[in-house]
């Protein structure tokens, strides 16, 4: 179905100014640059997310596979935006603020473009745990520090509790996907979102530190015994926002 937005406010705005990724309403036709899209994969890095973009044309056989691809977004230093066929590819940055920008203006893009049946897909590093190096870890469920599958947000001094359920389904179809691609060790388990690198992950080479190695292993195990596989600073966000918009996604 359509893209919702829960924002009863935007049906009263003459014009919708996505700030940060350089496109608007009256300045760009969005339902003719992007009212095919089928496919949005985000990622931290402009770097990789071009090279995937550029991937994507080679696995698609499209026109231009090989050549340098537009950054939609070049008019903003802040995210970069990447399209191939159905595939729109975009950066998102590191951690909850800066994903959590992208993602508001993302999905109001894909609302006014009026695309449908869009499935969302998060691709990144992160750290696993307990888990062979390399492996490739596919989200059932992302849970904050303390192992809940929430997303909390302070807004306007309340605290807001969302639910960060992804979908089950296509992290099957992912799975099963894994299995034409030998040399990638794929499973299907929990993602921790922290708020920071350091201290929140369990590290000991931050500026600051205030645990053991022991306390950092406790936590880590009871981490492991919860179900979590792999540590990130996206993905209780990404979830919250997919949901509540009707998108299905994926991290």
């Amino acid at each position: 179905g359509l893209v919702h937005v829960k924002n009863p406010h935007l049906d009263s705005m003459e014009e919708d100014i996505l700030y940060h990724l350089d496109l608007g309403t009256k300045t760009h036709n969005l339902p003719a640059m992007f009212g095919d899209i089928k496919f949005v994969c985000v990622g931290g890095s402009p770097t990789r997310m071009r090279a995937f973009a550029q991937l994507m044309q080679q696995e698609l056989g499209l026109a231009g596979a090989g050549q340098e691809v537009l950054d939609i977004c070049a008019g903003s230093d802040r995210y970069a935006m990447y399209r191939a066929g159905p595939v729109l590819s975009v950066s998102h940055g590191m951690g909850i603020p800066s994903i959590s920008i992208m993602l508001h203006e993302l999905i109001k893009l894909l609302h006014h473009a009026r695309c449908r049946d869009v499935t969302m897909i998060r691709i990144g590093t992160s750290g696993g745990l307990g888990i062979e190096a390399g492996s490739v870890v596919i989200t059932d469920t992302a849970v904050d520090s303390s192992f809940q599958p929430r997303f909390e947000q302070v807004v306007l001094g309340d605290v807001v509790v969302r639910s960060t359920e992804l979908d089950k389904e296509l992290a099957e179809e992912l799975l099963a996907c894994s299995r034409d691609t030998p040399g990638f060790p794929t499973l299907i388990g929990h993602t921790m979102c922290t708020y920071d690198f350091y201290e929140g992950q369990g590290r000991l080479d931050g500026a600051l530190c205030s645990f053991s190695s022991e306390k950092k292993l406790q936590y880590l195990r009871r981490a492991y015994d919860a179900g979590v596989r792999n540590i990130e600073m996206e993905s209780t966000a990404f979830a919250a926002l997919c949901g509540m918009c009707g998108l299905k996604g994926e991290s």
